[in-house]
């Protein structure tokens, strides 16, 4: 069995990757990233960037990767984590969100199955989408895709009404809510764009931030304002982002539901034309510690179960 030896480090730029928006300074510094974790063998090294926090009511820590499609990437591939030893990293549990494809750790979890519209497939699209499209544009909609760095503040604020006007809609949980400084931060990283849809009289409909990393083009966040839903705009954003993720020749990440087979994952289904599994890996860095915190909680699949 190849051997693993992990650590922290405090210098959250090891992980950075201004190419990869999920591993760049803007993203990393928006989510609040606080560490790398490296893991060292014989093949190479794997970086991952992690946020690690305080367990309540204790002097233990844990960590979790970045919102998104962070990964733990590098030269190595099926390592068994059972052949890392966490000890000199001090935590007790790690929960890694992987890049989409396989994952280099051994036993990952099946997270979630994403939505992919892949240039390299026939495009698909529903009649009814098509004609709602269609209908939208013939009524004076239209359509504006901004490279992130040259977005304007008027455009950020805009964005930053309609998706919280959505995440107040589905009752999101308030670590949904990331605010304008987030959205800010997070444009102006290199390889973003910001796909805006305006209504008959000029006002922002709908709006979806889109980024490229790790292969792919992805349907970051997004939002659509309550008086327009009738008229489904995110329909007109998504398709723009289809044609631009053919131009730069990348997948476009639609994500998936909130649960499997809900309306979000029906609606993205159809404009997908394949799906894909997405992975996490859940590490326990000291098992007696993790035991002693989860008691007989019943956690589900949530992880770390002390947290459920």
């Amino acid at each position: 069995m190849t051997r693993a030896k992990a650590e922290l480090i405090e210098d959250r730029g090891e992980a950075a990757a201004d190419d990869e928006f999920f591993r760049s300074r803007p993203f990393l510094d928006a989510e609040g990233a606080t560490h790398t974790l490296r893991i060292e063998t014989d093949e190479g090294e794997l970086l991952a960037p992690l946020i690690v926090r305080g367990i309540e009511g204790t002097d233990a820590r844990d960590a979790i990767s970045p919102y998104g499609y962070p990964g733990l990437v590098g030269p190595v591939e099926d390592l068994d984590p059972a052949a890392i030893d966490f000890s000199a990293t001090g935590l007790v549990s790690v929960f890694l969100r992987h890049t989409l494809g396989p994952s280099p750790l051994a036993g990952a979890t099946e997270r979630n199955v994403v939505q992919i519209a892949d240039p390299e497939l026939p495009r698909k699209s529903r009649p009814s989408d098509r004609r709602q499209v269609r209908r939208n544009l013939e009524a004076g909609y239209a359509l504006e895709l901004v490279p992130g760095t040259e977005t304007t503040p008027e455009q950020r604020a805009g964005f930053l009404d309609v998706y919280e006007q959505t995440m107040r809609r589905t009752n999101a949980a308030p670590h949904y809510f990331f605010g304008a400084a987030y959205f800010d931060r997070i444009l102006e990283a290199d390889r973003t764009w910001l796909a805006l849809a305006t209504g008959p009289e000029g006002d922002l409909a709908a709006a979806s931030i889109a980024a490229a990393s790790d292969g792919c083009l992805h349907y970051y966040l997004s939002g659509s304002a309550d008086p327009h839903l009738r008229s489904a705009p995110m329909k007109n954003v998504v398709t723009c982002l289809v044609e631009h993720s053919a131009e730069l020749g990348l997948p476009l990440n639609l994500g998936g539901g909130i649960r499997p087979g809900d309306a979000l994952e029906e609606f993205k289904r159809g404009f997908a034309n394949r799906q894909q599994a997405w992975l996490t890996s859940e590490l326990v860095c000291d098992e007696q510690r993790y035991a002693q915190l989860s008691g007989n909680r019943e956690a589900g699949s949530f992880f770390p179960a002390y947290r459920a």
